[in-house]
């Protein structure tokens, strides 16, 4: 059993432990743009988004698998509408672009970061030499010992083959291994990628859009999560929980409340439903662009056959 010195001590870290995870919770999350897209590359934002119930979609590929779309990795592409309710939260911020212009290159920096490869790449020669050495020594001792000869010969000739191998051999600098710094947006120091990342908010607002985004906001209150639906020709699929864990109940269709609808889009979108066994959502938000308190009114579709 432990002693009460021990319980104290172990009760103290449990509470370390719960004030740093709550710190954490509560961060500020970085966000770039590429363009409207908002992307975010960093793998504890990732974490943290995921526990505010934001799904994103991954859109990178893997460095070990680059050949290949079943498995991606980061960076996490947002919708719009995800974005911009963490940023109405409080738990993101863009990015910003220090300048516009092109960034002073430091000639003691990159004359530094060429001798850090040029030691790298010596290091790494050495150990693969003592590696091909250690291959040869064990394959000439198995030969040793399953052919009786002189040990005198025997050691001789390994010598003049350690020798030979010492002499010829040569490690290609396309064979070093190069670390690559993944903890940030990755080529953002480059003067190029740096004019493309926009330091404003780049999403747009007219009328849709702010439909879209009080639609959204509304299920998230609601305990819903949410993910893209264009496979479904509707803007979002609404889970009861997370989309590891459910199958999608709804597909939701935004409109505006003075928008006509043609009655085949209707029927078209009720029977892709009913097709995908999903209730369909028509979705619209009343009130200005400025009001932030109106209701949002939902219509279910369901496709029942014909009379």
């Amino acid at each position: 059993m432990d002693s009460p010195e021990q319980k104290i001590t172990k009760t103290v870290s449990r509470v370390d432990a719960s004030k740093e995870s709550m710190a954490n919770s509560r961060q500020v999350i970085g966000i770039n743009f590429c363009g409207p897209t908002p992307l975010m590359w960093r793998a504890d934002d990732l974490k943290s988004v995921r526990e505010l119930g934001i799904i994103g979609t991954l859109v990178g590929s893997l460095a070990r698998q680059p050949r290949q779309n079943t498995r991606l990795g980061r960076p996490l592409e947002l919708l719009p509408e995800e974005g911009r309710l963490m940023a109405d939260m409080g738990r993101a911020a863009v990015i910003p672009d220090s300048t516009n212009e092109d960034p002073e290159v430091n000639p003691e920096q990159v004359e530094q970061y060429h001798a850090g490869l040029e030691n790298s790449f010596q290091e790494q020669g050495a150990l693969a030499l003592e590696d091909r050495k250690t291959t040869l020594m064990r394959v000439i001792t198995e030969k040793h010992n399953e052919n009786s000869g002189s040990q005198e010969d025997s050691d001789g000739a390994v010598r003049d083959r350690l020798e030979a191998l010492a002499h010829g051999f040569s490690f290609p600098r396309t064979a070093m291994a190069v670390q690559l710094c993944t903890a940030r947006a990755g080529l953002s120091h480059c003067p190029e990628v740096r004019r493309f990342l926009a330091a404003d908010w780049p999403i747009p607002r007219d009328e849709r859009s702010e439909t879209r985004f009080r639609v959204f906001r509304d299920l998230r209150r609601q305990g819903f999560y949410l993910t893209s639906a264009g496979k479904f020709g509707g803007d979002y699929l609404v889970y009861p929980g997370d989309p590891l864990r459910f199958h999608a109940y709804f597909i939701v269709v935004c409109i505006s409340m003075d928008e006509s609808m043609p009655l085949c889009d209707v029927l078209a979108i009720a029977r892709l439903g009913s097709n995908v066994k999903k209730t369909v959502l028509l979705c619209s938000s009343g009130g200005s662009q400025e009001d932030d308190g109106e209701e949002v009114v939902y219509t279910s579709l369901q496709w029942s056959g014909m009379v």
